[in-house]
């Protein structure tokens, strides 16, 4: 299987379309990606092509909000509980046997809390820069673990977390920045961090630039992260459904933390988990913070992985990613 290409389906059930991208045998072992904010089941290309070839079903939707996928208007729509139960009917969809969950950036979340609410579907666990909170992936469960020898309280009191607050009071002007320009929001996002920046996050200070970025940075296409034919897609696919689904993800603090009060067992988990940190994560600063410490009690399992890379590894570094992931699966025979 040396020439491996993406298949686009669609799942429609009762209550929500899916939109998502497939490669491998359909016979093989179940692998589901699962992206961040704000991306396609493309951004996953490099892993599920390697996969793929080892004879893995591969499959990454494009999440609630994105890529075609069902966009509800309101922001309730957003919790974490309805994007995991669209990953419920996808995986019912596709046979339901105990998979390979793999997710990055907010995709994380959503996958740890499969794991938690759903464990039967779950053969095993990959997240990448995102730990796992059995108490919630939310604001009062991060603020307390903001490094303040790098983010001083009186100065940063929300931390490398402030641009969160941002959308909570400014969640329409937030989307609109989005909007204005989609080909330059996405090429200002999906760029390496430059070498001069930190140690403290840029987005520490969103509320007092009064937004994500000055309205003249405009960094143009060359050395964004994706390649020509996924940023296309990006751009058709953003500035037709817009980023008022994917800005929502960050309103529903009080409904997620309480869903995961709801998860059996207060949320341990005891599958084999395997974490990749980004030892260059500005915002998701797991290796030189105290972020990753909940989850080395949450999960008796675990498995951790340093990549030299930003935010965005699977881009970044999609062989030492693809490779620690290969190495594990096989090594655990979870083949």
């Amino acid at each position: 299987m040396d020439n491996v290409e993406l298949r686009e389906d669609v799942m429609i059930t009762a209550r929500h379309k899916t939109v998502w991208f497939e490669c491998g045998p359909k016979n093989g072992p179940l692998m589901i990606f699962v992206h961040g904010w704000p991306a396609l089941g493309t951004v996953w290309r490099s892993q599920m092509t390697h996969f793929a070839k080892l004879g893995w079903r591969c499959v990454a939707p494009n999440m609630r909000g994105m890529g075609g996928s069902s966009a509800p208007q309101q922001i309730s729509e957003y919790a974490t509980e309805e994007l995991v139960q669209d990953l419920v009917e996808l995986h019912e969809a596709l046979g339901g046997q105990p998979a390979v969950w793999v997710g990055h950036d907010w995709g994380a979340p959503r996958v740890w809390s499969v794991a938690a609410h759903h464990s039967d579907r779950c053969k095993a666990v990959v997240n990448l820069c995102v730990p796992y909170f059995s108490r919630g992936f939310a604001l009062p469960t991060l603020l307390p673990l903001v490094d303040r020898d790098l983010y001083p309280a009186d100065k940063f009191p929300a931390g490398q977390w402030d641009y969160w607050l941002y959308y909570r009071e400014h969640f329409i002007r937030a989307v609109a920045d989005c909007e204005r320009d989609v080909e330059n929001t996405i090429c200002r996002l999906y760029r390496r961090v430059p070498e001069n920046v930190g140690p403290e996050d840029p987005k520490a200070t969103t509320r007092a630039r009064g937004g994500w970025f000055s309205a003249d940075y405009r960094p143009g296409r060359e050395g964004v992260l994706l390649s020509d034919e996924d940023l296309e897609m990006f751009i058709s696919a953003y500035k037709s459904s817009g980023f008022g689904g994917p800005c929502a993800w960050y309103m529903n603090d009080a409904a997620n933390l309480a869903y995961a009060a709801r998860a059996p067992g207060f949320g341990k988990l005891s599958m084999p988990v395997l974490f990749l940190h980004a030892d260059g994560d500005l915002t998701c600063n797991t290796v030189h913070s105290r972020l990753a410490d909940p989850m080395r009690e949450d999960c008796t399992d675990l498995t951790e992985v340093t990549i030299v890379s930003g935010h965005y590894l699977t881009l970044e570094q999609p062989e030492a990613v693809n490779s620690s992931i290969s190495e594990w699966i096989y090594g655990r025979k979870l083949a």
